[in-house]
């Protein structure tokens, strides 16, 4: 019984997720949906494969895309380096300081480097391309908390859950610095939806409690994010009319900690991963068909415009100040 409650408790949500046909889409998700389309296919298919290990040029190609994405939004870009064997990788930073509370920091960030032999368009450009839409869409904006977008390197294999891995060099230096970082969102793999039965995929014995249609967008934690978990899926649900699941789970778990807010759970700050559940439902996963023409950008539009309402929760976003 205890062990029952224990789950339970992992796993209960606040809200409801949204069932039946979504809301008619208007002009303003037709922008956004193809703004996100612009990025996905501009890192995957111009760009193309990119990685530190095989593809070195490419990965600092996709660095100077997000850097001039941000600048053209008004940012100051900053670029924390470090040299993986006798290639520099960096990190890219956006801050917005916040008015309030500015020592309590909320980031969202995402990978931009994909895994060898893909063009990465779902894994992770998609990721990319979210987090580059938000953070246009809070520049210039007064907000209680410090706000940073923040693009990774290096999550993919073999520098994944390495002292090599951008996010956790990112992290370690928040930690160092004594930095208060009061939420992570990490978003990956967001773009991939399937209506069809039996869809989606779990590790046992999670298929027993979660859909088996491939149409939700999953927040994802550890047990010791579980605050968070549950606050950021309430307040999704509560802003956006899309199927939505979540838990906060132990990080023995396969896919648990599989991207870039494990890095910020490492050092012990409360980090959410926002995904389509990546293998658990993409079938082009670390494949060479990871391609734009896969993604549902439209689908990914109302994710991004819920998180949008998120992201505006977390950090004290007021609209009429």
């Amino acid at each position: 019984m205890v062990a029952a409650v224990a789950w339970w408790n992992v796993l209960r949500m606040p809200g409801k997720s949204h069932r039946g046909p979504l809301p008619p889409a208007d002009d303003e998700l037709a922008s956004r949906a193809a703004e996100l389309r612009k990025h996905v296919e501009h890192l995957s298919a111009r760009i193309g494969e990119r990685n530190a290990l095989h593809r070195p040029r490419e990965l600092a190609q996709a660095a100077d895309y997000v850097e001039a994405e941000w600048s053209k939004a008004g940012y100051e870009v900053k670029r924390q380096e470090y040299d993986v064997f006798d290639v520099t990788c960096c990190n890219l930073e956006a801050e917005m300081r916040g008015a309030v509370r500015p020592e309590e920091i909320v980031i969202v960030g995402a990978h931009y480097d994909s895994v060898f032999g893909t063009p990465g368009a779902n894994d992770n450009a998609t990721g990319v391309g979210a987090v580059i839409v938000l953070a246009k869409r809070f520049a210039g904006r007064k907000t209680d908390r410090t706000l940073r977008f923040v693009a990774f390197v290096n999550e993919e294999p073999p520098y994944f859950q390495t002292e090599k891995m951008g996010s956790w060099v990112y992290a370690r230096r928040c930690r160092q610095r004594g930095e208060k970082v009061t939420a992570m969102l990490s978003l990956e793999t967001i773009g991939y939806y399937d209506e069809a039965p039996g869809s989606q995929k779990y590790p046992p014995p999670f298929g027993l409690l979660y859909p088996s249609r491939g149409n939700f967008i999953g927040f994802i934690g550890n047990t010791r994010s579980a605050g968070l978990v549950r606050r950021v899926v309430g307040l999704f649900r509560q802003n956006e009319p899309f199927p939505s699941e979540g838990g906060a789970l132990p990080e023995m778990i396969p896919g648990i900690g599989f991207s870039d807010h494990w890095s910020f759970a490492q050092e012990g700050y409360p980090a959410v991963m926002v995904t389509d559940t990546a293998m658990y439902r993409y079938p082009h996963y670390h494949e060479p068909e990871d391609t734009a023409d896969k993604v549902d950008f439209e689908r990914t539009a109302r994710v991004v415009r819920g998180l949008e309402q998120v992201i505006a929760a977390l950090v004290g976003h007021d609209p009429h100040r």
